[in-house]
């Protein structure tokens, strides 16, 4: 039998997730109206005004509603982006920028990169292991926060082997036409393959700072193992999104019967 447990949180955290679940899940469309305050009330089982709009706050601060003076409360339009990683994995075309913002400009909005810092640092214990550095190894940092239309949306931390970056562009702190993976594939390089381990984290100061986070907003946080010929490991990269913003999607090929089968030890 399962243990009795009951949720502690303060009640307008209770509510502001009902209501944010709602229109995450699109039973709140973009643009709709929200009860007003009075039914809201009435529909969460008699909570107060003062609990009723310190939810409400919450919501505005995640930019999901927003209050237009005399009309009401509403949906705001954008809601939460889906983003498709293997979109970003290719490298560019020669001549064509990041796929970032090729990307952006594919969804009708404008991709932004700003490098923040590039240095020769001792990697985090699980990029020393994925990047299969020997124990006291450094390894090369590069640092990104990516925009879409003027949100910070992303804090990219990238890590390659020393053997690979040293005496390259990725050493210099400028960004790479195309980026780094397009630089990789230049040099022998391609990525063949990709892991992603998807997490749901607290931010760190540094990520609630460049992400300009609410308060209490969790993020993802994806670690990419990036792979080129022979499994070689060529790229670390922990990404941090906002929550309230994006999702991850992926689109995977399920093989056919026969085909899994024959695929069985």
């Amino acid at each position: 039998m399962a243990r009795e447990y009951t949720d502690s949180r303060d009640p307008y955290l209770k509510i502001a997730a009902e209501i944010r679940r709602k229109i995450t899940r699109g039973d709140l469309a973009p643009g709709v109206k929200l009860p007003t305050v009075m039914q809201l009330m009435e529909q969460f089982g008699s909570a107060s005004n003062t609990t009723i709009q310190k939810a409400l706050q919450v919501l505005k601060d995640e930019e999901i509603i927003e209050g237009r003076p005399g009309k009401g409360v509403f949906v705001r339009q954008h809601g939460q982006q889906p983003i498709e990683p293997l979109a970003f994995m290719a490298p560019a075309a020669p001549g064509e920028p990041y796929k970032w913002m090729t990307e952006a400009a594919r969804n009708h909005q404008v991709g932004g990169a700003q490098l923040v810092d590039v240095a020769v640092v001792t990697p985090p214990a699980e990029v020393a292991s994925a990047l299969e550095l020997e124990e006291g190894e450094l390894a090369l940092l590069r640092k990104l926060v990516l925009t879409l239309d003027g949100e910070p949306t992303e804090l990219t931390r990238s890590y390659y082997p020393l053997s690979l970056s040293e005496g390259t562009p990725m050493m210099e702190r400028r960004k790479i036409k195309g980026g780094t993976p397009t630089l990789l594939n230049e040099m022998g390089y391609p990525p063949r393959e990709f892991i992603d381990d998807v997490s749901a984290e607290t931010p760190t100061e540094e990520e609630a700072v460049a992400l300009e986070l609410p308060k209490g907003m969790p993020v993802l946080v994806a670690f990419r193992v990036v792979y080129s010929d022979g499994g070689r490991p060529i790229e670390a990269t922990l990404m941090t999104k906002a929550a309230h913003r994006y999702r991850m999607r992926y689109r995977l090929q399920v093989p056919r019967g026969e085909e899994a089968a024959g695929e069985a030890p």
